[in-house]
């Protein structure tokens, strides 16, 4: 990772911990397990005060670094795995790239392209700021326990923009809506958005959306964006 300032989520017992002290980065782990912040505090002098005993999802990311960008990175536990990524996102400004590992079938939803049955909320949502890649599939057997599921590892790189092109709020209301009923056509889902508009009798709204690009999303915000605006006149 390019990023000097490092931040790991749920070191445990510190099995990537071990190999990212190796290297020259400022990092710092948080770890909500206090048995395991024992531990760390005992088995990793090197961490001293770098250690900070919370729930990721609880913590304030602007202090971590003083307000500079950082990377993510963890081994991260499965049952909150899709609220990292949806808390990255909304400190998409401050975390230029993460590298992490994940149930398999939720590395691949994160990077699945259109017209793929993983394709989802978390697909659009993801791939709207990041550009991502799968890197390798973890065998349950290297785990001990074993779990009873894969694993897969994938790094996500920010893109190089400031804004989607959209209201980005109402970008993620929509998705999420046209998602909520994903085997209807958008011209049923979109009816709380689009409701008396001609749009709706448009072919394009006789698609599914995971038929939908990232961009087609956008241009679909934009097109509610209008239809409020010409409704308040």
């Amino acid at each position: 990772m390019p990023h000097r300032n490092v931040l790991e989520i749920g070191p445990g017992r510190g099995m990537l911990t071990k190999y990212l002290l190796e290297k020259d980065y400022q990092l710092l782990v948080v770890e909500a397990d206090r048995d395991m912040v024992r531990f760390l505090k005992k088995n990793f002098p090197a961490l001293k005060d770098n250690i900070i005993s919370a729930d990721f999802l609880k913590i304030p990311l602007s202090p971590l670094f003083q307000e500079e960008p950082f990377a993510l990175i963890g081994n991260f536990p499965y049952n909150i795995s899709s609220q990292i990524l949806f808390k990255m996102i909304e400190h998409k400004a401050l975390i230029p790239e993460m590298v992490g590992m994940f149930q398999r079938e939720v590395a691949e939803r994160v990077i699945a392209l259109p017209g793929s049955k993983s394709y989802g909320v978390l697909s659009v949502l993801v791939q709207a700021w990041y550009e991502g890649e799968y890197l390798f599939t973890v065998d349950k057997s290297h785990f001990n326990p074993p779990p009873k599921v894969q694993s897969g590892v994938i790094r996500l790189q920010r893109k190089d923009i400031d804004d989607i092109g959209c209201d980005e709020k109402r970008f993620r209301a929509i998705v999420k809506q046209a998602f909520s009923q994903r085997r209807k056509m958008l011209r049923n889902t979109m009816k709380p958005f689009l409701s008396g508009n001609a749009l709706l009798d448009e072919p394009f709204f006789t698609q599914r959306p995971e038929r939908l690009s990232v961009d087609d999303f956008i241009q679909l915000t934009n097109w509610v964006e209008k239809h409020n605006e010409h409704t308040k006149k």
